[in-house]
């Protein structure tokens, strides 16, 4: 998504040089929500999810290889491929993105236990997924989430593993979480919390899924969902500096002049939330467009106010802000109703909202309240959390 998002804004900025975009995907750059949503679920193709149609890189003499890159060679300025040949570079971002976090336990490598980053992953669970099915996902943050949630939609029986006692626990508090847990149960999703899975096991293919505390979950399928780490192998040996991501300034540069990074991989200097690494659509859409801006020479802070949004069933959830700890959470709308936000507060300062199903109520301005609140948090605003909590008083 970055890097097919930075080709179209260097030729959208003038710049009529030579541009290579290498990934090892064989697919156009396209976001990647869908997989574990409407394409998963059968109702979507990627079609609208493109940066850009296939035939858009060939009349923009944008070159697309369909290779690995396997090293930098920052002395050469060579980019390395897996088919044992090199491009060379005068400028070069680096979006290689998130790789899946792996389950090390026995049967982890059966057939039938499956990871979603790609197509091809995603294809390949939706293959396994029949209605009437049995599955455990394991991990309930917001891919578990979401993928939980679709194999519901479809009618496969879902059992879900997780370490916390609430899905989206550890990144949205105990608050929000247990009203996720009602949504999933009312859904029909086994929740198996406070626990976590040892191994699967199966003859020749996956048959159940064994947890710490002795439970037996007998499955046809089971997806392992439990976080990603940024892909930054091809640096090894490198003096670009690395640190939980490629570690960039606020104009998306590396240590090395020359050498930017945007996305998933990359560890931002962020003007108003500090260094953070940011693992969502809408950063690596917006990301990807202010490095390649940043590879033209402008010097403008990449200051976004990160959004990012969850659809699981009929639920919308919004994010706005970042943060990951807070001193006092203060909530406004309704916990029974499943209709809310969330504040996230930390020394009085406003830094995160999050909202669930509150779009489209013209009577409370619902439409216009996660942008307000943005525009709290991007003025590090100390609202009266007596006024945050109180519907009658507008956000705007």
């Amino acid at each position: 998504m970055s890097g097919g998002v930075a080709a179209k804004t260097l030729r959208e900025e003038g710049y009529a040089g030579r541009i290579v975009l290498i990934g090892h995907e064989p697919t156009p750059p396209f976001g990647r929500p869908p997989l574990s949503k409407t394409y998963l679920r059968g109702e979507e193709t990627l079609s609208g999810w493109l940066v850009k149609p296939e035939s858009w890189y060939e009349e923009n003499h944008v070159e697309r290889v369909n290779a690995t890159a396997t090293r930098v060679d920052i002395n050469s300025q060579l980019v390395e491929l897996d088919r044992g040949k090199s491009i060379a570079y005068e400028k070069l971002l680096i979006t290689t993105g998130g790789e899946n976090r792996r389950l090390e336990v026995p049967g982890a490598d059966l057939p039938g236990v499956f990871q979603l980053r790609t197509v091809a992953d995603c294809d390949a669970m939706k293959q396994a997924a029949r209605p009437g099915a049995r599955s455990v996902v394991v991990g309930m943050g917001f891919i578990g989430s979401e993928v939980a949630a679709s194999l519901t939609q479809i009618g496969v029986h879902v059992s879900a593993v997780l370490p916390g006692r609430a899905p989206l626990e550890s990144v949205l508090g105990p608050e929000v979480g247990e009203v996720m847990v009602g949504i999933h149960r009312d859904a029909g999703v086994e929740l198996v919390a406070g626990d976590e899975v040892v191994r699967f096991e199966g003859a020749g293919r996956i048959e159940r899924a064994i947890t710490r505390k002795g439970r037996e979950l007998e499955c046809e399928l089971a997806v392992v969902a439990i976080g990603i780490l940024p892909a930054v192998g091809i640096l090894q040996g490198t003096e670009i500096a690395v640190d939980n991501g490629i570690l960039v300034d606020a104009a998306c540069r590396t240590s090395v002049p020359g050498i930017f990074a945007a996305g998933d991989a990359a560890n931002h200097m962020h003007p108003l939330f500090g260094r953070i690494r940011v693992e969502h659509y809408n950063n690596a859409e917006k990301q990807g467009a202010a490095a390649a801006r940043s590879m033209l020479g402008s010097e403008a802070e990449y200051g976004y106010v990160h959004t990012f949004w969850s659809d699981q069933y009929e639920h919308k959830m919004e994010y706005v802000g970042h943060v990951r700890e807070w001193d006092r959470f203060v909530l406004r709308g309704s916990v029974r109703d499943r209709k809310l936000i969330g504040f996230y507060l930390a020394q009085g300062v406003l830094r995160a909202a999050v909202g669930l199903n509150r779009g489209g109520d013209p009577e409370l301005d619902l439409d216009d309240e996660m942008a307000a609140a943005g525009r709290l948090i991007a003025k590090q605003s100390r609202p009266d959390p007596r006024a945050l909590a109180d519907e009658k008083a507008p956000l705007t």
